[in-house]
């Protein structure tokens, strides 16, 4: 018997493992650990704000002493942090760069950088190595490591059980809604704004106290490091608040120098970038959507963000600025979800649920404190309580001292003397000959009242709700006065703001739309068409269709993937019968295997949309269905996608369509007769009753001959089996010809 190669064995494994595997097993046993590993470990913050990747990298820097030293370069601390991120170095050097000051990403950086750290509103501006920056931690981190020595919180493995870090930083203020925070995870994601301080501090302070309070006095919006305008709706802002999820707008800030005629945009939404701003703008002038405008120029530098824009003399500067608030990403939606891990559940929660899960999570590490500050002010008591023994008579104790033969019988000597333990004797035996005078007797009594004091009270802070609640108030008031800052993004009523409106004013005029089979569409005035009535195409291309309209109507386009493209005629430039005219396919950009099957202008969205399917049904929807309130450039489902489509037809009346199968049987079919469906992806009704080996090929709107010559197929009950082609000469020339 051959024997077997490594492939052939591996294979056979596969095999044999597949038939015998569960798949729910599987998901359970591969999948599911590693999702709950990026949810729980990567892309979820906790309730201290910081994901892991981020806590990893501060703790590494507060071990390095660079909360008060001096900084140090980027590629040591990268190096160290590898200590507990056992991932790639330019992946924690990427998470120092985004707490970074010199990054402008946060409102409060926790990264006191030096160097090109690149710029949080810019695509383009890329980092510096990490050999050429240096770094250290900003004043701020104080408030997240002040007590991570005290058992505030938990203290772990890290990867290799090397060495010890945290699961949680003890943050003395809110952070988690003051540190912007974006993820995705497996199943999930995460999207917190960023608030700012002194708002979050005055109002969980108030919530601390358990005042009523209205949530918008204090908070009124989100706070972005970039400025910018929040365009304020309460109704959106207090769901966004209640639930944790929802969004808003953000618009950029300008100013206009009426004696230079320019343009300048200082500040852009925080989700935006210049490039990609100065991108749309560009791209709407070459179209020529934008002639208000001369010249654009990036004129950013040291002294921040300027996008100059020149303009006309005779613009109107508030309306030019609502059309590119509009059309470019002047203006962009920020959308919230505000998913944090609570015990290492991932939760989705509005703000009031967010701080009462931080307060009672400032509250353990208050208990925790405290716990740890009573253990150690009970054991120096103890020490100082067995010195004061010693002190009572310490002429005794120099003679047993003095007295005894051996060194290790002096401490058992003083312990069975004066009644104390040996840790107790250690201490006092530690003690210089040149203290054991009377000031320094008298100080450590006085330190032993101090201590029973600093203890009693402790205790009473460990038992009572309310002295924690006052501490807390104290922190953060605290924190608040020292770093808080102004706000920086304005709050502007959305109702208040000047929105762009199209231009009403189109110029009415007849022209003819024709579309060929190759996608080509364009648009010839009729006074040009009759000049130039031969039309140019490709070679291989020939014209698909042609419609009579006029250049401020809107054209509807039917595609073979079952979508509905919208196009203002308007916004087509006029041609000339020897123009090739816009390529469909970039002008929608359309998918590779996407064509245009059908158009029409829809005037006073009346008549109905007839489409025809190969299993004989028919869906006869209101033209009125397809109408939106704006200009949607794509619908997509514009019609069933369960049978496919033979035709798409417009009747702007009740008219009469005559279908033809495939067996060569046809059916005239009163469009009268059959209901309209209000909804567009309606499979349609039953028209034609089909064997199974047949099928509707070819579909169209009966003129006056076709219903002389198929009358014997005409039907006023449905569905109902076509009638089988007579062989009389005439129906069959009219058939052929029209097809």
């Amino acid at each position: 018997m051959p024997r077997k190669t490594k492939r052939e064995v591996k294979k056979e494994y596969v095999e044999k493992k597949a038939e015998t595997e569960d798949i729910v097993d599987t998901l359970k046993e591969n999948y599911m650990p590693y999702a709950m590993s990026v949810i729980v470990s990567r892309a979820i913050p906790q309730i201290d704000g910081f994901k892991p990747s981020h806590r990893k990298l501060l703790y590494t820097m507060y071990k390095m002493g660079l909360i008060k030293g001096n900084r140090k370069k980027s590629a040591t601390i990268v190096g160290e942090t590898m200590k507990l991120n056992p991932h790639s170095d330019m992946a924690i050097y990427e998470t120092m760069v985004k707490l970074a000051r010199g990054n402008e990403s946060l409102l409060h950086p926790y990264v006191d950088s030096k160097g090109n750290f690149g710029k949080q509103s810019s695509r383009d501006m890329q980092f510096a190595a990490p050999r050429y920056t240096e770094a250290k931690l900003m004043p701020l981190c104080n408030e997240l490591f002040s007590e991570i020595d005290m058992d505030t919180v938990d203290l772990v493995d890290n990867y290799d059980s090397t060495m010890k870090e945290p699961t949680l930083l003890p943050t003395t203020f809110p952070n988690i809604l003051v540190k912007s925070n974006k993820g995705i995870a497996v199943g999930m994601a995460s999207s917190i704004p960023s608030f700012n301080l002194g708002e979050v501090c005055n109002y969980t302070v108030e919530k601390i106290k358990k005042k009523k309070v209205e949530l918008f006095d204090f908070i009124p919006g989100p706070d972005f490091p970039s400025g910018g305008e929040l365009l304020f709706d309460k109704k959106e802002m207090e769901e966004i608040y209640r639930t944790g999820r929802g969004s808003f707008k953000l618009r950029g800030r300008y100013r206009y120098l009426k004696k230079e005629n320019l343009i300048e945009i200082y500040e852009i939404p925080y989700t935006a970038t210049v490039e990609s701003v100065i991108e749309k703008i560009i791209e709407m002038m070459k179209q020529g959507r934008l002639k208000e405008v001369v010249d654009i120029r990036d004129e950013s530098d040291l002294g921040g963000l300027k996008i100059a824009l020149d303009v006309r003399k005779t613009v109107d500067v508030e309306k030019t600025m609502a059309k590119l608030f509009r059309y470019t990403p002047l203006e962009d939606s920020y959308s919230c979800n505000f998913n944090v891990l609570c015990n290492h559940t991932p939760k989705v929660m509005g703000i009031d649920e967010i701080l009462d899960e931080w307060i009672s999570f400032r509250r353990t590490c208050i208990l925790r404190k405290t716990a740890y500050q009573i253990d150690k002010k009970l054991h120096r008591l103890f020490l100082l309580r067995g010195l004061e023994k010693i002190l009572l008579d310490i002429d005794a104790a120099i003679r047993i001292i003095r007295d005894t033969e051996k060194e290790k019988d002096v401490l058992k000597n003083l312990m069975e003397n004066f009644g104390i333990d040996e840790v107790q004797g250690e201490y006092i035996l530690e003690i210089k000959l040149r203290n054991l005078n009377k000031e320094y007797i008298l100080n450590k009594i006085e330190e032993t009242q101090t201590l029973e004091k600093e203890v009693s009270d402790l205790k009473e802070l460990y038992t009572d709700e309310a002295l924690q609640d006052k501490l807390m108030i104290k922190e953060l008031k605290r924190v608040g006065k020292q770093y808080a800052q102004e706000r920086k993004t304005e709050i502007s009523k959305k109702e208040e703001v000047i929105v762009h409106v199209e231009d009403t004013k189109i110029e009415s005029y007849p022209v003819t739309v024709f579309l060929t089979e190759h996608g080509y569409l364009k648009k010839i005035p009729d006074t040009s068409l009759r000049a130039y009535s031969e039309q140019k195409l490709k070679d291989d291309d020939r014209m698909f269709m042609s419609l009579e309209a006029s250049n401020d109507d809107t054209l509807l386009l039917l595609s073979d993937k079952h979508k509905m493209y919208q196009l203002r005629i308007s916004d087509m430039e006029d041609t000339k019968a020897s123009a090739f005219g816009v390529f469909l396919q970039n002008y929608l950009e359309l998918s590779a295997d996407e064509h245009i099957i059908y158009m029409q202008h829809p005037k006073d969205y009346r008549g109905h949309f007839v489409f025809v399917f190969e299993n004989g049904k028919f869906a006869k929807i209101p033209l009125s269905s397809y109408q939106t309130k704006g200009y949607r450039k794509k619908l997509v489902g514009a019609y069933s996608d369960k049978s496919p489509l033979v035709e798409a037809l417009f009747m702007e009346e009740e008219e009469e369509i005559l279908i033809k199968t495939a067996l060569d049987k046809v059916l005239l079919v009163p469009m009268q007769n059959i209901n309209p469906i209000l909804n567009r992806g309606s499979q349609g009704i039953q028209v034609a009753r089909l064997s199974k080996k047949d099928r509707v090929v070819s579909a169209r709107l009966a003129d006056e001959e076709d219903k002389e010559n198929f009358s014997f197929a005409r039907t006023k009950k449905i569905p109902i089996a076509p009638k089988a082609m007579r062989n009389d000469v005439q129906t069959q020339i009219s058939f052929t010809e029209k097809l």
